[in-house]
């Protein structure tokens, strides 16, 4: 089965609000072998309403609409399912009105309900009801053709609601029996998508002409999410599909890979931290803290996490980490030579098996004579002292954010290469 999304409502268009029933909808549909071909977004025109409908359905089998059902004047998904299906007549439904009454007698707003709210009893003629448990305004569903075309609330939790009581099994009936699909997400650091995607070609070239199992890359926030996504009769013949591809593709990523499906990249790294009952502290200037509330993030972490120290002002890296005033004047703060006395620093004041340390330039202008996104990394541990320099891209939130990762893929690194590395 095809299936299309359609979300109406000016304030989508216009950015007041992100379409996040999309994003939702569209793994459901992937997690039933539902084929979800296209998401269109369209403001509160009736004609416009009606142009998307009729065009998804010339391509697909179902259109699920969300938005455009409540009682104000510019709610015209009614209006334009009926404008889709042939210029029907919109009318009252005298059952759902009854409903609707009700329900506000019982929240005791029956005195002072509007008429305009009544709005939500009406229907295009040939429709059903979809009930709405969580709300006032009923859904629609209705054929068109040799299409299906499902409106639901664009409130969230209404639409969640609907979409999983009414509009899923309806689907599923229509649907017959449809493959299993099942996805194995690897999660990458330290490369970007490019990388990633290079070094997988070979194996996107031989899957290209099969078309399952599929990979698709996903880049966000530094880090490159790897999807595997196989179709077939049940889970474990899915699995098996999977499994070659997935062997293939962690041999080519190597390092790279530091986990699968729901794992965190802070989450690796504390757990790794866990199995060699060592602690962690972290110095940071340039993350400003970010780099402890990922890590705090974790549930559990205080078993690992000693603690931080955010020397954002130069002179608090010498009282409060022990930078030497000589390395801050002739190295500068961001530089090498810093980011591994802070590391050690606070591996020291903490009593900490690890210090990690962040110094660098966030923007948006330079600064000691470095270009934003100029960020140093340090190490201490066991072994001695490591640094690293990343160029990081992008605006301040985006470089502070890839610091962060860049910072904790070091660590994770260091400690899977093994105890005694230091270079």
């Amino acid at each position: 089965m095809r299936a299309e999304l359609l979300a109406v409502g000016d304030e989508l268009l216009y950015g007041d609000i992100v379409n996040g029933n999309a994003a939702w909808l569209g793994g459901q549909l992937a997690d039933v072998g539902v084929t979800l071909e296209r998401s269109v977004v369209v403001g509160d025109e009736v004609e416009v309403i009606a142009a998307a409908i009729r065009s998804a359905l010339d391509r697909a089998d179902t259109v699920l609409i969300t938005g455009g059902l409540g009682p104000t004047q510019d709610d015209l998904t009614r209006e334009g399912i009926a404008v889709a299906a042939g210029g029907v007549e919109v009318r009252r439904v005298e059952a759902l009105a009854d409903e609707l009454a009700l329900r506000y007698e019982q929240q005791g707003r029956s005195g002072d309900v509007p008429n305009m709210n009544f709005r939500q009893a009406e229907l295009p003629a040939g429709a059903q009801p979809l009930p709405n448990l969580a709300g006032t305004a009923p859904g629609v569903r209705m054929e068109i053709g040799a299409g299906v075309v499902y409106a639901m609330p664009g409130v969230p939790f209404e639409m969640t609601a609907m979409f999983t009581a009414n509009v899923l099994p309806d689907l599923l009936r229509r649907a017959g029996q449809p493959a299993v699909v099942v996805h194995r997400v690897l999660r990458t650091a330290g490369m970007w998508e490019s990388s990633v995607a290079q070094a997988l070609a070979e194996e996107v070239e031989r899957l290209a002409p099969i078309g399952n199992p599929r990979i698709a890359f996903l880049a966000s926030e530094g880090q490159t999410r790897v999807r595997i996504t196989a179709r077939a009769r049940d889970r474990a013949a899915a699995d098996e599909l999977i499994a070659p591809v997935e062997t293939a593709a962690r041999a080519a990523l190597g390092a790279g890979v530091y986990g699968s499906d729901s794992d965190t990249l802070e989450g690796v790294v504390l757990a790794l931290l866990a199995a060699r009952n060592a602690t962690l502290a972290v110095a940071e200037s340039v993350t400003g803290g970010l780099l402890a509330g990922r890590l705090t993030d974790v549930p559990g972490s205080s078993a690992v996490f000693r603690g931080g120290v955010v020397s954002y002002a130069t002179e608090v890296k010498t009282s409060a980490l022990g930078v030497d005033a000589g390395v801050l004047a002739i190295q500068g703060a961001v530089s090498a030579a810093t980011a591994a006395a802070m590391a050690s620093g606070v591996r020291d004041r903490l009593g900490a098996d690890y210090g990690l340390s962040t110094t660098g330039v966030a923007g948006p202008g330079s600064a000691e004579g470095h270009p934003p996104g100029t960020v140093h990394l340090g190490l201490a541990g066991p072994a001695g002292v490591i640094t690293r320099l990343v160029r990081l891209p992008g605006d301040r939130a985006r470089v502070r954010t890839f610091a962060v990762v860049s910072a904790l893929d070091l660590l994770r690194r260091t400690l899977t290469a093994g105890p005694n590395v230091a270079s």
